[in-house]
């Protein structure tokens, strides 16, 4: 496309400068880059594309029948259902969607800002920091294995990939953005126009980008962040030798009636997915933070979160929803030094009745730490992309 200056000295009609003039006025990406790739025919690691073009999930635990969400189970249990069936394009365009700041508001943040591979697509703060130096309320969840999962958001009230995504878009103290500023903004880019058609081929090559194949592809690459090949799995599988003694009693620590770690954080997916009220304590200063009491209208769950997934935790430090601990160490104390012990006065919070006073040791709150760290497995990272559609650098 010619630039500004060579529109206006060839003389050209006034319907030109009109065409012009809305991209001038758009977000502040230039509507044409150099092209880039074609997107990916090929399913990510841990998929197999089937006849209908279709990523599939398949991983080791699908040989087990014992099912996930009858306790804590042996080793050898299956995994709950997963979102796949996303086309490796879709996945793609996800992906260049995710690291690509032309997302938000002002164009500077991305998804992967709070969410970097980096950090187990956290992102190393208590609480995430949007656009404009706005801080949020709750720490940045992990994104490995979403898409195993059934609510989203610390206090669940999101049941899907492409509702929870509609609010960090959107929330003025995140990215800022509007769903007309959004399809604005990527309906102007030449780059993006030829992706979504790539992606959506069932659809006119000329029909504008939409809403919802935005949110589909985000979805779908969201979905696609796998993480089961740790040093655990391996001895899930029937590696013994991938664990060491003090790893092995930690994890016997773990699953044992006196810590029950194992009954909230199940394996191999380590969560139940079920809301807990520990009473975990704010930062200082800080009022009580209701949790799901709020989206679910339930006094009962007031101070309640969601049971975090315990993969890759030893990346995804400060821990609990407020980031409060700096460490695992004093993450895995929290829970041993006595039943609702930093509830604030004044809050009659009713306590899962697993958190109790196991009185652990500290050699055996030495050693869950030492199993902890073995549920790191970033194998599966996906490549950060060097050119993005918009022209702009990714935004971590």
């Amino acid at each position: 496309m010619p630039n500004k200056g060579t529109i206006i000295k060839s003389g050209i009609s006034g319907m030109v400068l009109v065409v012009l003039l809305f991209f001038v006025m758009s977000p502040k990406v230039s509507t044409s880059y150099a092209p880039v790739p074609k997107l990916k025919t090929q399913c990510p690691p841990g998929f197999k594309k089937n006849k209908n073009n279709e990523c599939m999930a398949i991983n080791l635990y699908q040989q087990y029948d014992s099912p996930h969400d009858n306790g804590v189970g042996g080793l050898q249990t299956g995994l709950p259902e997963i979102r796949d069936g996303f086309s490796p394009q879709e996945i793609d365009l996800g992906r260049y969607l995710f690291f690509d700041p032309v997302l938000s508001g002002n164009q500077t943040i991305s998804c992967a800002t709070c969410h970097d591979p980096g950090k187990g697509f956290s992102d190393g703060m208590a609480t995430s920091t949007g656009m404009n130096g706005e801080k949020g309320t709750r720490s940045a969840p992990t994104l490995w294995n979403v898409g195993y999962l059934k609510k989203l958001f610390w206090d669940g009230r999101s049941k899907s990939l492409e509702d929870q995504m509609q609010e960090p878009l959107f929330a003025h103290n995140e990215m800022d953005n509007t769903p007309e500023n959004l399809l604005q903004s990527l309906n102007a880019i030449e780059n993006y126009r030829s992706l979504f058609a790539e992606a959506y081929p069932e659809r006119p090559k000329a029909q504008a980008i939409a809403l919802d194949e935005i949110y589909t592809a985000l979805a779908g690459f969201q979905a696609s962040l796998v993480s089961l090949n740790s040093r655990y799995d391996q001895y899930a599988h029937g590696y013994h030798d991938a664990l060491t003694l003090n790893e092995i009693e930690g994890l016997n620590v773990f699953r044992s009636f006196v810590a029950r770690c194992a009954e909230c954080h199940t394996p191999p997916l380590f969560t139940n997915q079920q809301f807990a009220v520990i009473g975990t304590p704010e930062p200082n200063g800080l009022p009580l933070d209701p949790g799901a009491q709020v989206p679910f209208q339930d006094s009962t769950l007031r101070g309640a979160f969601k049971v975090p997934s315990l993969r890759n935790i030893a990346k995804t430090a400060p821990y609990m929803h407020s980031g409060r601990f700096e460490t695992l160490r004093e993450a895995v104390e929290f829970y041993t030094k006595g039943r609702g012990h930093a509830v604030p006065e004044g809050e009659d919070l009713i306590i899962h009745w697993h958190i109790w006073e196991p009185d652990l040791s500290d050699t055996e709150l030495d050693r869950l730490v030492d199993f902890l760290k073995t549920l790191t497995d970033e194998s599966f990272t996906p490549q950060i992309p060097e050119q993005l559609p918009s022209g702009l650098e990714p935004a971590l």
